[in-house]
């Protein structure tokens, strides 16, 4: 016969006393969170990087969350509720890093950072991994020059022009055009608007007819380039040139209304940062690299090699 004690009122209060300050999680695996940015197809295949080494990483729970409104409000509202919840460590791909610098290093103070997409190098980040975009910058600059191989007047589209990542692609774009008969007129930004970014388009057409090479330099740039360029039936008369991988951009690669696009390898993003941070949070410090940088190369993606390059996007996207 079993015998059952019931517990004392002093024994009940000690497991409350715990459950308060312990939060009575039964899961103490420690998490690394993903803050991406809008949810766009770069950034899916980040998530399918992140995906993957989670599966890799059975001592970590690795949870992703975009950006809904393209925000820094938002940003720092999930960074803040995930620390509420107790992770160990976070990887933000910052939409304003001039700005958020602040933010990052208050966040640094708590938890290990590490950066994505557009660096903030004089933060407390541990360490950047993504692309040299100034290096994507003269990739797209090469694409612009062999648009134009007898010079002409190009127009840039982007979310945020003082965006980390935005003013080293121009950078990387300037150095690349310079001493060709090739003029940059000017920069447009939507703000990450989908519908302006399209309008932008739209509204240039028809105020600035002597620009034959329009530049989309974030991922949803393209499609909205193209669909806008489409409408006005201007696809003969202006050549378009686009970073990332959207499938409607490597569509129009694939038809050839799209001279070529620069891709990143976001997959790497997500895939290479979740296993530095779950190092860094057993202790390997060394893994961290002494420039706090790892690069990930860009290349270019033009109708010849863009098939291959749609068979590998789907392979991702299936894992």
């Amino acid at each position: 016969m079993k015998i059952y004690c019931k517990p004392s009122a002093f024994t009940l209060a000690i497991i409350f006393i715990s459950c308060l300050f312990n939060g009575c999680k039964r899961d103490q695996t420690p998490t690394i969170a993903f803050i991406a940015g809008a949810a766009t197809d770069f950034w899916t295949f980040a998530e399918a990087g992140c995906k993957k080494a989670d599966a890799e990483l059975p001592g970590y729970n690795v949870v992703f969350k975009y950006t809904t409104d393209g925000a820094t409000e938002e940003q720092k509202r999930i960074v803040d509720d995930l620390l509420v919840n107790g992770i160990a460590g976070v990887v933000i791909a910052p939409l304003d890093p001039i700005n958020q610098s602040p933010f990052v290093d208050q966040t640094a103070q708590k938890i290990p950072v590490m950066i994505t997409d557009s660096d903030i190098p004089n933060s407390k980040r541990l360490c950047y991994i993504g692309t040299s975009n100034i290096g994507a910058g003269h990739e797209a600059g090469k694409l612009i020059k062999e648009a134009l191989p007898s010079g002409g007047k190009v127009l840039l589209f982007v979310g945020k022009a003082d965006a980390q990542n935005a003013k080293e692609r121009i950078q990387g774009i300037k150095e690349e055009l310079n001493g060709s008969n090739i003029e940059i007129t000017g920069i447009k930004t939507d703000n990450i608007d989908r519908v302006r970014a399209k309008a932008n388009v739209s509204d240039a057409l028809v105020s600035n007819p002597e620009v034959n090479c329009f530049v989309g330099l974030w991922s949803y740039n393209g499609p909205a380039i193209l669909n806008a360029v489409k409408e006005s039936g201007k696809l003969k008369d202006v050549k378009i040139v686009c970073f990332d991988e959207e499938e409607e951009t490597l569509q129009g690669v694939k038809n050839g209304q799209i001279v070529g696009t620069v891709v990143q390898q976001p997959y790497e993003f997500g895939y290479q940062s979740i296993h530095l941070m779950a190092k860094y949070l057993a202790g390997d410090k060394k893994s961290l690299p002494a420039n706090g940088q790892i690069i990930i190369p860009a290349t270019i993606i033009k109708q010849d090699k863009v098939g291959a390059y749609i068979d590998k996007m789907n392979a991702l996207r299936q894992k």
